[in-house]
């Protein structure tokens, strides 16, 4: 099935969600680093601006994501629809979870009422242990992984094929290596997890984003 000849008509449209994705990514790691070097303590939680502007961009990155692996669905083969179909799903979970999280931080966790209450970091910092944090790693140490992995499947055939599903999965695993951060009480282990869904991922995306401008370069 080629590109040009298919039921799929929205290939330009996810090609620019996939750039999208990257370019965001590339201005989300110079945010986070910049907010690091920003910082008096490494283990004092990045300040505004630079907060404020990351949780911006991962309300943009996470649906993007989502809508880009829908797009994958549509256009896999019908022997990998299961997989694509999976990867979807889970992909939808994180970017609602991260949205949710997100939004929240963003809006009631800045309100008078909310500063004042007793458990106010336990609830909206990124300080570990908070209930913010926690869903956070849920969504994307977790579902981002689950979806990142199906997702690969789809890709067998072809050298670019086989490059998204090499990026894919490594950037699921090292998202995994994040997880570990809890049991060992070391948020520092978690920054892998970091390099696996903010570094590795956008480039993922841009490959994927190739993909789909490329005709005859379907995963059959």
């Amino acid at each position: 099935m080629h590109p040009e000849n298919s039921n799929f008509h929205f290939r330009r449209p996810v090609q620019a969600a996939c750039i999208a994705v990257f370019g965001l990514g590339v201005i989300y790691a110079v945010v986070t680093v910049l907010g690091l070097l920003s910082l008096p303590s490494p283990d004092e939680q990045i300040a505004d601006p630079y907060f404020t502007l990351m949780e911006v961009l991962i309300l943009l990155i996470a649906p993007l994501m989502a809508l880009v692996v829908l797009a994958v669905h549509f256009y896999a083969a019908a022997d990998k629809k299961w997989y694509s179909l999976a990867a979807a799903c889970f992909m939808f979970i994180m970017a609602a979870i991260t949205s949710c999280v997100h939004f929240t931080i963003l809006t009631i966790s800045r309100q008078p009422a909310a500063e004042q209450l007793a458990g106010h970091s336990f609830f909206f910092s990124f300080q570990w242990p908070s209930i913010v944090y926690a869903l956070d790693i849920l969504a994307w140490d977790w579902f981002y992984a689950l979806s990142v992995f199906f997702a690969a499947a789809v890709f067998k055939t072809g050298r670019l094929e086989k490059t998204i599903r090499t990026l894919l999965l490594v950037s699921g695993i090292l998202s995994l290596v994040g997880l570990l951060g809890i049991p060992f009480q070391n948020m520092q282990i978690r920054n892998i997890g970091i390099i696996g869904y903010a570094v590795l991922g956008p480039v993922a995306f841009l490959v994927i984003g190739k993909w789909f401008g490329l005709s005859g370069k379907t995963p059959d």
